[in-house]
């Protein structure tokens, strides 16, 4: 118990010393400790409460008097309280009054204190908003002004710099909202002025084009007559002074054109597509746009690359497809070099393959119409400047040079075709007599355009007569300008001079051999060609055979390639000369037996005649006269021509007049027309030519006038036999003729009065011919 207590003591010293927010722990120690023990605690507390009453009660016991004393001097100070107050209170009155306008001028002040420090805000704000505001200004003048890439540059800055700043306003956000709506009409305006470019590209792409290659072409001008003064010699003085005047042209023209030097940026404002490429590549769009151009101009592509209709009609039509065809490849290549990426070179490339392959076929096709010589000319050199102007801007050109080849043969065709027009119109003129000269220049003019030499005619005195005829020197000169325009195609081809003289000498076969050999042949087929015209034809290609080796000779100087070289071609022209000639000399003796046909036709014989006229027929004698004229033509023919004419005609009249007697349709002949056309055959002997030829045969009409059938009958089939060459048959035919006509006119009546055994012997021939006849078709 005694220990309890001072527990208790010390729980109530810590309950009066500690907060009482905190009793609570010390006082659950009161009801953790023994049994009763709170009842102990309460006990003790009592106590304490007690002890602590008496001693406030000695202390109020002890200040009482002090506490009166203190209330009894505050009743006196009452009084001097409610003075005061009032003093106070009317101090308060004045002084509110006083500061009525000092708080009135407090509140101004207090008023623009607030305004100022408002101003000084929205100065703040306004320093913040107003980059955004002038920027803002700055992007809606870029727009005004076109500047659209500069414009997306400021929307960019807008964004990422300014408009962060200041996200809270209204108007920030009206901005942000309205900068997806302008890259828009950026994009749509870009592409609209990228359209507008594309289509004017296309409608300035041939002058773009004809710029470029009027440039190539007054190069290829120059270089081409240095090349053809370097690599040719030229034996004619009139086309040497030519090409002095035409590189003293070109040389004068290249100055003139000098200070004109245009480019396709000088031509064309290239700008739409840089913009539109960055405005797209800044808004991540640039692959969209590369897509874009390349699908438009491949589309521009495939209509530059079709040709009207009537292209090959002028070569206005070819220089203006050619230009569109330059401008667009041109533009391309200058996107190529001043862009990354827009165009590359694997798209070049396969754009040019696609419209070479297009290109080779469209003048394959509309060059086949060309058949005018200078046109196809004229589009050979378009090809070349063609090719070498896209060449400069690096794009393979061979397939075209390799087309110029097919067009070179095509060239030759329609010169071909030319030239046999002007040798028909040559031969059409030509008089086909020899060339009269009258005096030492008109024979310089002559053998100045014909390689002609004669030691005998130059001794001769003027006037005289060259052997050709007006024609020769004529149908030389064309062959040798055919080769001028042969050459002319093989300029900027850049082909050595041994295969330019191949080519030329190739071409010039082709000209003798198949233009001008047609030619001849269709002119000694024409029915107005005599005999005359014929002779001088044969002595016309004597001559132009002759003049071969003058064109070989021509051919190698011009190409400086001679003749000894391995690979070198030979003219044909020998060859084609004597064809002419074999014709003409075939048409000769053709016609020489049609004019002996028209004589023999006019023949009128009286084949009842009694006797002879004792003279020979007027026809025969017209046929004569004929005949030695011609003859007399023929000496200016080789001797071997005129023998084999004049013995062809001798055979053609010997058969001529053979049927003329074995005509079925005559059926009888008197003794007398016998010994008149007996007469007549003697007069053909006796006027043959000196030159030999097969005799008429006279056996035949000699066993008729001797009556001599007796030797005939007993050597038939003798070698030795006086009349070899009668046949039994025809011996027969005239006999049954003549005993046919003996009967019905009674010419034998004295014979069977005076012999009748003649008439027997007459009709024992008959008997003994007909078995000779039977006996050779039995052997048969």
């Amino acid at each position: 118990m005694a220990e309890s207590l001072p527990e208790h003591d010390r729980i109530l010293q810590e309950i009066e010393s500690t907060d009482t927010a905190c009793v609570g722990p010390t006082l659950r120690s009161v009801y953790d400790d023994q049994p009763n023990a709170h009842q102990k605690f309460m006990e003790k507390l009592d106590a304490c409460i007690r002890n602590h009453d008496r001693e406030i009660e000695k202390m109020c016991n002890f200040h009482h008097q002090g506490f009166v004393d203190a209330i009894t001097e505050l009743l006196k100070v009452r009084a001097d309280a409610e003075k005061l107050k009032v003093q106070v209170t009317d101090t308060n009155r004045r002084l509110q009054d006083a500061g009525k306008e000092v708080i009135a001028q407090t509140e101004e002040i207090i008023r623009c204190r607030v305004q100022q420090r408002n101003i000084t805000t929205v100065v703040e704000k306004l320093q913040l908003c107003l980059p955004v505001l002038e920027m803002y200004s700055k992007l809606k003048e870029q727009m005004s002004v076109k500047r659209y890439y500069s414009a997306l540059k400021t929307m960019e800055q807008l964004e990422n710099l300014y408009l962060p700043r200041v996200s809270q306003y209204r108007f920030c956000q009206i901005m942000i909202e309205n900068l997806p709506k302008l890259r828009e009409e950026i994009k749509e305006i870009s592409m609209s002025d990228l359209k507008d470019f594309l289509e004017s590209i296309r409608k300035h792409s041939d002058r773009i084009g004809e710029t470029a290659m009027k440039q190539v072409s007054q190069l290829n001008r120059i270089t081409s007559v240095l090349w053809f003064t370097e690599n040719f010699c030229f034996t004619s003085l009139k086309l040497s002074q030519k090409n002095e005047i035409t590189l003293k042209r070109t040389f004068e023209d290249e100055d003139e054109h000098e200070e004109e030097v245009l480019t396709a940026q000088d031509l064309v404002d290239f700008s739409p597509v840089y913009r539109c490429l960055h405005i797209y590549s800044v808004l991540g769009d640039g692959e969209i746009f590369e897509n874009y151009y390349r699908k438009q101009r491949r589309k521009q592509a495939r209509l530059v690359l079709q040709p009207q209709s009537s292209m090959h009609e002028t070569v206005e039509g070819y220089r203006r497809y050619f230009s569109q065809i330059v401008g667009f490849f041109v533009v391309e290549d200058h996107i190529l070099h001043v862009t990354q990426g827009l165009v590359t070179r694997t798209y070049t490339d396969e754009l040019w393959n696609m419209a070479l392959s297009k290109i080779i076929a469209v003048l394959r096709t509309h060059s086949s119409y060309c058949n005018d010589p200078d046109l196809v000319l004229e589009l050979k050199n378009l090809i070349v400047v063609f090719a070498d102007t896209l060449q400069g801007y690096g794009f393979p050109v061979n397939r075209l040079f390799d087309l110029l080849f097919e067009i070179r043969d095509q060239y030759n065709e329609t010169l071909l075709k030319k030239w046999s027009g002007l040798f028909r119109d040559i031969f059409e003129a030509d008089n086909y007599s020899p060339i009269p000269v009258a005096n030492e220049e008109e024979y310089r003019i002559v053998i100045s355009k014909f390689p002609f030499q004669d030691p005998e005619l130059d001794k001769q005195s003027f006037p005289k007569k060259l052997p050709m005829s007006q024609s020769v020197p004529q149908i030389y000169m064309q062959v040798k300008e055919f080769i001028y325009a042969s050459l002319k195609f093989s300029e900027s081809l850049h082909r050595s001079s041994t295969e330019i003289d191949d080519m030329l000498r190739k071409s010039t076969n082709l000209l003798l051999t198949r233009t001008l050999s047609s030619c001849l042949q269709n002119l000694i087929k024409k029915p107005h060609i005599g005999l005359t015209e014929l002779v001088q034809i044969i002595i016309n290609t004597t001559h132009l055979e002759q003049a071969c080796k003058y064109l070989e000779d021509f051919i190698s100087n011009i190409t400086n390639i001679s003749q000894l070289t391995v690979h070198t071609a030979r003219l044909y022209g020998l060859a084609t000369f004597k064809d002419a000639r074999h014709a003409a000399e075939g048409e000769i003796y053709t016609k020489l037996n049609q004019k002996i046909d028209e004589f023999i036709q006019i023949a009128d014989y009286d084949w009842t005649m009694s006797e002879s006229d004792g003279r020979a027929s007027g026809y025969l004698m017209d046929l004569i006269n004929f005949l030695r004229s011609t003859f007399q033509v023929f000496t200016h023919l080789p001797g071997k021509v005129a023998q084999t004419a004049c013995m062809s005609a001798c055979q053609h009249l010997s058969m001529s007049l053979m049927q003329m007697l074995l005509d079925s349709e005559l059926k009888q002949i008197s003794m007398g027309a016998i010994q008149q056309f007996n007469l007549d055959v003697i007069q053909c002997e006796c006027n043959r030519p000196a030159r030999p030829h097969p005799p008429l045969p006279p056996q035949l009409l000699d066993l008729f006038m001797v009556w001599d059938w007796s030797t005939y009958l007993a050597d038939y089939g003798q070698a030795t036999s006086k009349y070899l060459r009668v046949n039994p048959s025809t011996a027969l035919t005239l006999l049954e003729k003549m005993k046919d006509s003996s009967k019905k006119n009674n010419i034998f009546a004295q014979f069977r009065k005076n012999d009748r055994d003649k008439q027997k012997l007459i009709e024992t021939v008959v008997k003994q011919l007909r078995s000779l006849v039977n006996g050779m078709s039995q052997h048969t």
